[in-house]
């Protein structure tokens, strides 16, 4: 499976497992909603960065967003 879309199924996973909405996640994150959306999806590559603010968000590590 290519990485940025196993990405977005975990971001998505923890998300709706943490019950947190899109919009939630990416006010916690300091990123649009429609970014996320993207990512979620696997239309976007998120920088290292990003996926940094996504884990930290999500409170877990950033490899596991990976997995």
């Amino acid at each position: 499976m290519d990485l940025v879309v196993r990405l977005g199924r975990n971001v998505r996973a923890l998300r709706t497992a943490s019950g947190i909405s899109q919009e939630e996640l990416a006010f916690r994150a300091n990123m649009k909603r429609s970014y996320l959306s993207d990512l979620e999806r696997g239309t976007r590559n998120p920088t290292v960065r990003a996926l940094g603010r996504l884990a930290e968000a999500l409170a877990v590590s950033p490899g596991r967003l990976l997995e």
